[in-house]
């Protein structure tokens, strides 16, 4: 059953404010709606927050220096935005915060396995062997879509029609990008000594 949304009705021009605190109200709405979501916000979505025309670029932009220095920054990742904490900040995390399942710990046969999805997807099990000349285990593949990096794309069209692989938009998330675009080029890595295949 398809959900229906119910927009509330939601003032957004406050055409009876001056300049500078209408636009502290939209970039406050945009800081609400990102510390509010587990994950990326796209722009249309953030869009029906602020006044018509407004720029959400602009807001983010404003936002982004305006944590300048602080411990946590705004990212586009996955087509969207969210809050991260800065890098640098990650050891103390993982001293102090009770994180648990949200940390990778992915040995580095896992990553590259990872890489590999992320490169040639679709693909099957049958073909990550054939990049590694081994056989890829059930148990890696499972600790991968558990920690929702892979999800099942469509169906092989080789004899069987083997599932397939394909890196999801929680990958995205967790390596810091925006889309696939992003991954390092493969020539180089290849160049480099580094690449999966």
């Amino acid at each position: 059953m398809a959900r229906i949304l119910i927009e509330p009705d939601l003032h957004r021009e406050f055409s009876d404010l001056p300049p500078e605190l209408r636009w502290r109200e939209w970039t406050r709405r945009i800081e609400a709606v990102l510390f509010a979501s587990a994950t990326p916000v796209p722009r249309e979505d953030l869009a029906r927050v602020v006044g018509q025309g407004v720029s959400v670029d602009l807001l983010i932009e404003d936002i982004a220096a305006d944590l300048e220095g602080r411990a946590f920054e705004i990212t586009k990742v996955a087509g969207g935005w969210m809050f991260r904490t800065r890098a640098a900040y990650a050891p103390a995390i993982r001293v102090a915060a009770d994180i648990g399942d949200q940390l990778l710990d992915l040995s580095p046969f896992d990553i590259a396995v990872l890489a590999a999805v992320a490169y040639h997807q679709p693909i099957t099990r049958e073909e990550l062997k054939d990049i590694f000349g081994k056989e890829i285990s059930r148990d890696l593949i499972r600790r991968l879509y558990a920690r929702d990096l892979i999800g099942t794309g469509p169906r092989s069209p080789q004899r069987g029609a083997p599932y397939t692989f394909v890196t999801t938009e929680q990958f995205l998330v967790a390596f810091g990008l925006e889309s696939l675009s992003e991954l390092p080029d493969r020539e180089l890595l290849d160049d480099a000594g580094l690449g999966a295949s």
